[in-house]
């Protein structure tokens, strides 16, 4: 159990294993990121948009996450490439009200200490589900 208002760091097995839980999956890589390949039923709100192929701030992060209407109280798994910006949602989305968060310090491609969500096993597709894509800056 996550402590309220707290992060938790979990691994690449520890987020596979949440698959088909309650658990909600927030992809905060940019919208090409997520469109290559994703959690199953994974929502996509990006901490940063790719434009001109450079990394901007999306100015909406958190105006996006609350037309998701997510619970507050839900467990949400945050995830992105490789740890740095999901560490940096997570910690907004406590700061937003989110009592159950954790980072997945993985991310989809790993990092030094863990080998990722791909390397891990974990299942993934490129289609998205109604309602939980991004479609990018200037929507």
């Amino acid at each position: 159990m996550v402590s309220a208002m707290a992060v938790q760091l979990i691994t690449s097995a520890q987020a596979i294993a949440l698959l088909g839980s309650d658990a909600i999956f927030l992809d905060v890589r940019s919208v090409p990121e997520f469109e290559a390949g994703h959690a199953p039923g994974a929502y996509n709100v990006p901490l940063m948009h790719l434009v001109g192929g450079a990394m901007t701030p999306n100015a909406s992060f958190a105006e996006d996450l609350a037309a998701l209407s997510l619970p507050r109280d839900a467990t949400v798994v945050v995830s992105c490439k490789a740890g740095g910006r999901s560490a940096r949602a997570a910690a907004m989305l406590v700061q937003l009200g989110y009592t159950r968060v954790l980072d997945h310090g993985g991310g989809w491609g790993g990092n030094a200490t863990d080998p990722g969500w791909v390397r891990a096993g974990g299942p993934q597709t490129s289609e998205t589900e109604p309602g939980r894509g991004h479609r990018g800056p200037g929507r």
